[in-house]
């Protein structure tokens, strides 16, 4: 699968290392890829959203949404991580408002252990 924006291609291959990089440095236990990607919806303003399950308390899942981005810098495309544990999404997984719904609903799992 191809994605362009701006003259850009992105494909299946760069998300799969982005995927494998969060896995051997953070050790999670899923990584779902969502939104237009995971549609085949890409366009000019795409991002890549990943959603990263992994074993962490509440006030540290921004702390490691940061360490992952910076993980992922020299990955120049757009990227969107959300970190949630385990019981987040166990107890949002059918709140339609919440993030977690649409990424469990239509997002592709690319890692899991």
């Amino acid at each position: 699968m191809l994605l362009a924006w701006e003259g850009t291609i992105m494909d299946e291959k760069l998300v799969q290392s982005m995927v494998k990089r969060i896995q051997e440095k953070f050790n999670p236990e899923k990584i779902i890829v969502f939104g237009s990607w995971a549609r085949g919806e890409t366009g000019p303003d795409s991002d890549v959203d990943i959603l990263v399950v992994m074993d962490c308390a509440r006030e540290q899942k921004r702390q490691m949404q940061v360490a992952i981005r910076k993980e992922l810098r020299d990955f120049k495309v757009p990227k969107d991580i959300i970190v949630a544990n385990p019981a987040d999404i166990s107890r949002h997984k059918d709140s339609w408002w919440t993030v977690y719904h649409p990424a469990l609903k239509e997002g592709v799992v690319l890692y899991e252990q």
